[in-house]
């Protein structure tokens, strides 16, 4: 049986009980992988801003749109919060303003990862945030691992 592969952009996220090499590529985003050890699958987002503001289409570009949309495709193939494994990946501070002030979406992002996965009592069994790195992550959906590969941002907005 071959493995399927599936590049993940920004804004979307991936659930599918059948085997999967999912990857995907982060700055200041965040990718949350989720695994079910009893059911043998899982799923992965990838969101860009924090939170939604209610105005127009809940998007999974926001965290905790993408997060909860992700534990409900879970729930719906048969997961249970208890038996879901998750991590988390991404928020790095990889965009340098000219006066050294960092944004602070990577920062913001990892704390509504880590707050909704607590408040939905999901296990964070491994994290690689923050810093000022990128990552690119490869995701198989069937056993939960995750090949993680950091990489130095080179860019620099002046203002």
């Amino acid at each position: 049986m071959n493995t399927e592969k599936h590049y993940l952009h920004a804004g979307t996220l991936f659930v599918h009980p059948e085997p999967h090499i999912v990857t995907t590529v982060l700055g200041s985003c965040i990718s949350i992988c989720l695994w079910d050890q009893m059911l043998g699958f899982g799923g992965i987002n990838h969101y860009q801003l924090p939170l939604w503001n209610g105005e127009g289409l809940a998007s999974p570009k926001y965290g905790n749109v993408a997060i909860n949309q992700l534990i409900k495709k879970m729930n719906n193939l048969g997961s249970k919060n208890h038996n879901l494994h998750a991590k988390i990946f991404g928020g790095g501070a990889v965009i340098q303003s000219g006066t050294n002030s960092h944004f602070n979406v990577g920062k913001q992002n990892i704390e509504i990862a880590w707050d909704l996965l607590e408040s939905e009592k999901i296990n964070v069994v491994a994290s690689d945030v923050g810093g000022k790195v990128g990552r690119r992550l490869i995701f198989s959906t069937d056993t939960g691992k995750v090949r993680l590969k950091r990489f130095e941002s080179k860019l620099t907005v002046n203002k």
